[in-house]
C-alpha cells in the first residue's frame, strides 16, 4: 500500500467499497456537480421521505478522492435533512481548512494540506445538495407545471 497520506488504505477502501454506487430506480431528484479544472464528474441521486434522505445512489467518473467522499456520503445522508446535509458540507469544508473532521471524514486528513484537492472531497456534496434543490423546487411548483 502507499504511504502517500491523499491515498491512503483508509481512502482506497472507501472507493473501493463503493457505498451507494449506481442509480436509484426512482429518485425524487439527481444533482450533478462538474470540477472542469480535473474532468472529475459526479452525479447523486436522492430518494426523500418527510423531508429526509431515505437513499442516496451516485455515480462518478472521477478521482479516488472523490469516489471515495461519495461513498462516505452515501452511507452518511440517509436519515438527514437537507439543512443536516449542508451542515455536514459546511463541517467537511471547514474541516479541510485545519478544524475537526465530523464524523468519518478524518480519513481525509492528509487532503488538509493540498487545497487544490479540497474540490475533490466536497464535490459529492455539490451534487447533492444540488439534487436536494431540485428536490425542493420541483415540490414548490404547483401540480402539473413544469420547470422552464
Amino acid at each position: 500500500m502507499t504511504d502517500d497520506p491523499l491515498y491512503r488504505r483508509e481512502i482506497l477502501r472507501l472507493a473501493a467499497d463503493a457505498t451507494g454506487a449506481g442509480r436509484l430506480p426512482e429518485p425524487n431528484a439527481t444533482g450533478t456537480a462538474h470540477n472542469p479544472a480535473c474532468g472529475d464528474r459526479v452525479t447523486v441521486d436522492v430518494t426523500l421521505a418527510a423531508g429526509r434522505i431515505t437513499a442516496l445512489g451516485h455515480t462518478s467518473q472521477a478521482c479516488v478522492l472523490t469516489q471515495a467522499s461519495a461513498a462516505l456520503l452515501a452511507g452518511a445522508a440517509p436519515g438527514l435533512t437537507g439543512t443536516e446535509l449542508a451542515a455536514l458540507a459546511d463541517g467537511v469544508h471547514v474541516f479541510l481548512k485545519g478544524a475537526p473532521a465530523p464524523a468519518g471524514y478524518g480519513v481525509f486528513d492528509g487532503v488538509v494540506s493540498h487545497a487544490g484537492r479540497h474540490v475533490c472531497v466536497l464535490l459529492p456534496f455539490q451534487a447533492a445538495l444540488t439534487a436536494l434543490k431540485a428536490a425542493e423546487e420541483g415540490a414548490e411548483r404547483p401540480q402539473g407545471q413544469t420547470a422552464s
